[in-house]
């Protein structure tokens, strides 16, 4: 079974976030990056499917050249190969322009499964690979939190899913392949790359390919206007009345306005 899995590098979640002076972005100078962590959730289930189905892992991320670090995180960590989609104005294009590079890139590979996490922690729409799985013309389920190939037929031509609903409840589908699924976070413990994994990242390969070369379109059909910073406020309510009182109007703000109930 060849799995691609698409992997995006994102600011660590600590950094020190600053505005650009056009409010469109943020200043990516001297921030450190680290791998999406609902991707390296897809990464960890695509080497576990592996681990017990064989086949081949490949990852794919879209970026700069600074990308190159993440890539060899995942390949450290057990991918066997990766493409690089080199491309330095990411941050302009919406996640349909991100996802017609990365079916662009994938197709030629010709995939079992296709794996991506559910969103990205810069962004959180999480639609890219829901619309890769468009562009493809595959099946695709989301918030997946197990994989299972079904080798009932010896085939392995079809998967079952996990799926995570609402309140604590879950959903397992099957579907055929090839298959797009969104891997939610916390299916599975991520592992870490070993020092072995590390020497052996340096030979794999990586496979460059430049986002011009893949002829896809990039116009934006979503433009970001401006990006500002939470705003700061602080509130206070006295809530008069009897003590019943006073705790059934609580529990309605606490329901209706905070959202916490």
């Amino acid at each position: 079974m060849k799995i691609v899995v698409a992997i995006k590098q994102v600011p660590e979640r600590d950094a020190q976030v600053h505005i650009a002076p056009d409010a469109r972005w943020i200043e990516e100078r001297d921030l450190q990056y680290a791998m999406n962590e609902p991707d390296a959730y897809a990464l960890e289930e695509a080497l576990q499917l592996k681990e017990k189905s064989g086949g081949e892992v490949v990852v794919i991320s879209a970026g700069p050249e600074r990308v190159g670090s993440t890539i060899r995180e995942a390949l450290a960590k057990g991918a066997d190969r990766a493409i690089h989609v080199v491309c330095d104005d990411l941050a302009t294009r919406d996640a349909l322009g991100v996802a017609r590079l990365l079916a662009a890139a994938i197709q030629p590979e010709s995939p079992d499964l296709v794996l991506t996490g559910l969103q990205s922690e810069d962004l959180g729409l999480g639609q890219t690979g829901v619309i890769v799985a468009e562009l493809l013309g595959l099946p695709h389920a989301s918030l997946i939190l197990q994989v299972e190939v079904d080798s009932a037929n010896g085939q392995g031509a079809a998967i079952k899913a996990k799926r995570e609903l609402e309140e604590g409840w879950f959903q397992s589908i099957e579907l055929p392949t090839p298959a797009v699924l969104t891997i939610q976070s916390g299916g599975n413990k991520l592992r870490y790359a070993t020092l072995m994994g590390i020497k052996r990242a340096k030979t794999k390969e990586v496979r460059t390919v430049n986002a011009a070369e893949l002829g896809v379109d990039a116009a934006p059909v979503v433009t970001l206007d401006a990006i500002t910073l939470p705003r700061k406020q602080k509130s206070t309510q006295i809530l008069t009345g009897s003590a019943k009182e006073a705790a059934a109007a609580l529990v309605e703000k606490l329901k209706f306005e905070a959202r916490v109930l």
